[in-house]
């Protein structure tokens, strides 16, 4: 079929305003001659387009070598393996293929390059821990686990659990019922339907195949069957309640299966053929979510290269678990762990309910015992600080709040500044250097309401331990400014890279300088060993102890400072208090603040800080 002259005409103007929309959304740009490249300018994820249907049609007319779905958009890319066939393949569906939303037909256009965001699933790496064994058993073993674990009704055991039909799929439990919801088992009912003896043979051969894998024969095991069509959403075993690895064997059909690590975003495919045993352990069991999407085709890599798509049929799969003793997580994946959240709950109520002292003695006190070492470590002005500082007018005046050793205090020659600072031995190096400047909390700021014209405060309202100060601190400085008064906030990020640069704070050390070796194996930073210490003034609150010059992988933590005395060659170790932040955490927290009293005029990363930049509303 092809198009009239007419109709051929309202498509080109059609693909050419979604042209000038993705040019701009994706960054790419679009060619008059063929590619290889082939944008579906009106159809993707956000419109329902499915890459299994999109592949169908296509394949018919070229090989396809990559599908791009970028997440959210109303548009897809087609990589092919040669122009012919891209430009087959836009003849072919151009105009004329209805798989647009509630039947629209595609608009095609050949662009010169795909999104900078391709991530090809099949070609990321496999998670750590997680091993693939194909051929685990034979036809015999296969058929003679499905009878064993057959889903049908079993009217002769009336004493035993029936089988249950969920949404996507049916399933049956041996030895505990898996109770969905929750993930969990309930420990004290026991069912009498035991995994099946002919289990037994697996465990043999696993052990045989890995002795270094961690074992136990499981006690609990969760038959799902699957039709065509239906999945599992994505998710993770509960932590608590079950030991590691977890294991999957799959008969009858083969199948795709998802794995995504939420903490960063990486998505990986497996294909599980049947008669394969996969094998969940550490960070893949612990900190990757898994999950089947429901479809009744998978795409998959082409034996020559590409990718095809391939039918579902009937599959079942076993999953076998063991049981935890004592409902407790060791694992060092806290992300995903429910042990591990529990904690976090229970140290957060505690940083709480005593953030007066923890600030008194992880914060006031160490200040003013490092005073002179830190003054001596922090001369140099950061340059959009002292730029905002010297924007000031002649005359207006400025309160610097936190003021440290002053080196701020000292930009301007034309407009009056005051610091103010809760540390004695800072600010007596203030007045040594004759800043005008007072003592005092920057939760209660002895000044007037509008009386200065501009605050800053920098490297501060980090050292405070709950949400609830740190907003009553930015409020103080709202309080004070006159209306049409700017402030300037700086906190400490949690992330120290920003577009593949590391912070000054990162490159002090010159290890995170080096390329790494092309054979040295890279330890995650969350699977290291956390040390913890117990904060002073804060009962049983404990916080994990960051290591100098490295990716935070905290939000609250105590950050070590080391300072030589005169009396000893060793270094004491002080503990000061933080809180670093997300990103857009500090503008939510000053929108708080502030309400309907503020605009907020900039926000912006510097140098491992996030900062923001306000201004006070007229009245």
């Amino acid at each position: 079929m092809t198009l009239s002259k007419n109709l051929e005409k309202k498509i080109g103007k059609k693909i050419k305003r979604c042209q000038l929309l993705i040019e701009k959304d994706a960054g790419i740009t679009f060619s008059d001659d063929p590619t290889k490249l082939i944008a579906i300018c009106n159809a993707g994820l956000s419109t329902g387009l499915q890459q299994e249907a999109l592949l169908k049609e296509a394949l018919q007319h070229g090989t396809i070598q990559q599908v791009l779905f970028p997440p959210g958009k109303s548009y897809c890319f087609l990589q092919c393996s040669s122009i012919t066939e891209a430009d087959a393949i836009y003849t072919a569906l151009n105009g004329l293929c209805t798989l647009g939303q509630d039947g629209a037909v595609l608009l095609l256009a050949f662009c010169n390059a795909l999104p900078a965001y391709h991530d090809d699933p099949w070609n990321a790496g496999r998670p750590d821990g997680l091993i693939l064994e194909r051929d685990f058993i034979d036809e015999a073993m296969e058929q003679a686990l499905l009878e064993a674990v057959q889903i049908s009704e079993d009217t002769d055991q009336p004493d035993t659990e029936p089988n249950k039909t969920l949404k996507h799929r049916k399933v049956k439990h041996f030895g505990y019922e898996f109770v969905y919801g929750s993930n969990n088992v309930d420990r004290t009912k026991p069912l009498e339907r035991k995994i099946p003896s002919v289990c037994g043979e697996l465990w043999q051969k696993l052990q045989q195949l890995h002795p270094h894998l961690r074992w136990h024969v499981p006690d609990q095991l969760t038959v799902n069957q699957y039709e065509p069509g239906q999945g599992i959403p994505p998710h993770v075993d509960t932590h608590s309640a079950f030991d590691d690895p977890i294991l999957s064997l799959s008969l009858g059909s083969d199948v795709v299966m998802e794995f995504k690590q939420p903490s960063s975003g990486k998505a990986v495919c497996v294909d599980l053929p049947s008669r394969s045993l996969l094998i969940m352990s550490g960070e893949s069991r612990y900190d990757w979510t898994h999950g089947i999407t429901p479809r009744k085709m998978d795409t998959i890599p082409a034996p020559n290269g590409g990718l095809t798509v391939r039918k579902r049929q009937l599959r079942v799969s076993l999953t076998f678990r063991k049981l935890l003793p004592n409902d407790r997580c060791g694992c060092t994946f806290p992300r995903l762990c429910d042990t591990a959240q529990q904690s976090v709950s229970n140290q957060a109520s505690l940083l709480a309910s005593h953030a007066a002292q923890v600030e008194a003695q992880n914060v006031h006190r160490v200040y003013n015992e490092i005073a002179k070492h830190f003054s001596d470590t922090r001369h140099s002005p950061w340059p959009r600080v002292e730029a905002f500082v010297r924007s000031l007018s002649a005359g207006d005046v400025l309160l610097d709040v936190g003021c440290g050793n002053g080196k701020y205090l000292a930009s301007s020659g034309c407009s009056v500044l005051l610091g103010c600072d809760r540390s004695e031995g800072l600010l007596q190096v203030c007045i040594e250097r004759g800043f005008n400047v007072l003592q005092c909390d920057c939760l209660a700021v002895p000044f007037r309401d509008q009386s200065v014209d501009a605050c800053i405060s920098i490297a501060v309202i980090h050292h405070l331990a709950t949400d609830e100060r740190r907003q009553r601190a930015i409020s103080e400085m709202i309080r004070v400014l006159r209306p049409g008064g700017r402030a300037l906030i700086y906190v400490w990020a949690k992330n120290q890279e920003a577009n593949a640069k590391k912070s000054s704070y990162l490159r002090q050390n010159k290890q995170n300088n080096k390329p790494p070796a092309e054979d040295e194996a890279e330890t995650p930073p969350d699977t290291q060993p956390v040390q913890l210490e117990r904060v002073s003034g804060a009962g049983d609150c404990t916080l994990p102890v960051h290591t100098n010059r490295t990716q935070f992988q905290h939000q609250d933590l105590l950050v070590p400072w080391k300072l030589r005395s005169n009396e000893s060659t060793e270094k004491a170790t002080f503990l000061r208090y933080y809180h670093v932040f997300e990103e857009h955490e500090l503008e939510k927290l000053c929108l708080a603040s502030g309400g309907d009293s503020i605009v907020l005029l900039e926000s912006y990363y510097d140098q491992g800080n996030w900062c923001v930049v306000l201004q006070k509303k007229a009245n």
